[in-house]
């Protein structure tokens, strides 16, 4: 909607001092003639914008200017607030925080009583991962080549990039960059990268193009699986999965199907669910599962 992308334009003029019309019809897909009505109309709304030409030039807000709140409604203002609470909970920090002082509402009852969304996005790793977050928000912001050791399922190796942005998905934190390596863009998870560090040396900003993070894009399903589990499991299968990825038979177990990316993923998978899953489809992976149980019993077995 034209109001949501006009609330995001405003909420990035705050954080950054400078950026380009092209770099906003990036991030919002749409063309620049839209881009440039959008800023008129938050200009016609009151907001101080000043667009300059040239290099260097592009699109900022007054400096020490604060929104009027009366200008958002309730409901919007509490999920703007959500939004930068969230963030809060990644780093511990107060800096998006210090960003609602920023919006006129650090005393208003916004900020207390009525937060009835609360949104953490915090994980187990949260102690290093913090730092990491921080490290790579500066090394996005000073264009500074960024190093580190990463474990992929190939092993482990060490990596040169330039980082662009910070990604939230799949409940999980990403980090999208070119690979001097493998000289193209690439999509690193957070918890994998280990002696996180940026380097002395910049480097000149490349057109980067938004990462696609469509779940078929990222997670073809090329595996269709058929699986019956014991209804004591169900709960897990909704959680994962949604409640129409199976079939409650006459017995009450549940058959399931899904389309899964890939088969050591897969396996593990049904592992988890000892003998309360049994696989039947595909047929070719059935003699995997029975390898893998039959080595696992082998390998117990040897220490009795």
């Amino acid at each position: 909607m034209k109001i949501d992308r006009q609330l995001g334009i405003l909420s990035m003029l705050l954080q950054k001092e400078n950026i380009t019309a092209s770099y906003l019809s990036q991030m919002f897909e749409v063309s620049t003639r839209t881009i440039n009505r959008d800023i008129e109309a938050l200009c016609k709304a009151g907001i101080p914008i000043v667009t300059r030409q040239g290099v260097g030039g592009g699109i900022s807000i007054m400096d020490g200017y604060k929104i009027d709140r009366t200008m958002l409604t309730h409901d919007e203002m509490q999920d703007i607030l959500a939004g930068l609470r969230s963030l809060d909970s990644v780093n511990g920090t107060n800096r998006y925080g210090q960003l609602m002082e920023k919006l006129s509402i650090g005393s208003s009852d916004f900020m207390v009583g009525n937060q009835s969304v609360l949104i953490d996005l915090s994980s187990w790793y949260k102690r290093s991962l913090a730092p990491k977050i921080e490290l790579i928000r500066r090394a996005i912001e000073q264009r500074r080549l960024l190093e580190f050791l990463y474990y992929a399922p190939k092993g482990e190796s060490e990596r040169t990039i330039e980082p662009y942005y910070l990604i939230f998905r799949w409940s999980s934190w990403y980090v999208w960059g070119w690979c001097k390596d493998r000289k193209d863009f690439r999509l690193f998870k957070l918890n994998r990268m280990e002696n996180v560090r940026i380097s002395n040396e910049n480097f000149s900003e490349r057109e980067a193009p938004l990462p696609d993070l469509r779940d078929e894009r990222v997670f073809p399903g090329g595996i269709r699986v058929k699986a019956l589990f014991e209804p004591d499991c169900k709960w897990r299968l909704v959680e994962e999965f949604g409640p129409n990825c199976f079939e409650e038979q006459n017995d009450g177990k549940l058959l399931f199907h899904a389309d899964y990316t890939d088969k050591e993923n897969l396996l593990t998978w049904l592992l988890t669910f000892r003998d309360k899953a049994e696989l039947l489809e595909p047929e070719e992976l059935m003699d995997e599962l029975r390898q893998s149980i039959l080595q696992m019993k082998n390998k117990y077995e040897k220490g009795k």
